[in-house]
């Protein structure tokens, strides 16, 4: 029962982490602030949905399992309020394409 409690607990953290790496993919290629904001945010909560999931198969104790769920409520709740704040500046300032400097 262990052997297929790690091997999905593998697949979860390992799924976690391809998002993680999609949003960056997001992150760097999308053409403007908003995309990027949208491609970076949802692929974070949900690759550190699969992480906390993964983890939790492998935690011994219930409080461990409540702090990595407060843990993960934290991370949304900044991450949603940073991306709210990037954006409404990004708004206010007319800014629709970052430009790399050559």
């Amino acid at each position: 029962m262990t052997v297929i409690l790690n091997a999905l607990s593998a697949a979860l953290i390992l799924a976690g982490a391809f998002f993680f790496l999609a949003g960056t993919v997001g992150l760097l290629r999308f053409p403007d602030v908003y995309t990027r904001l949208h491609a970076l945010t949802k692929a974070d909560n949900l690759g550190l949905g699969l992480v906390v999931l993964g983890l939790l198969l492998q935690v011994e104790s219930l409080s461990e399992g409540v702090k990595l769920l407060v843990i993960w409520g934290l991370v949304l709740a900044a991450g949603a309020t940073a991306a709210h704040l990037v954006a409404r500046t990004a708004l206010e300032h007319d800014i629709r394409l970052w430009r790399r400097r050559e």
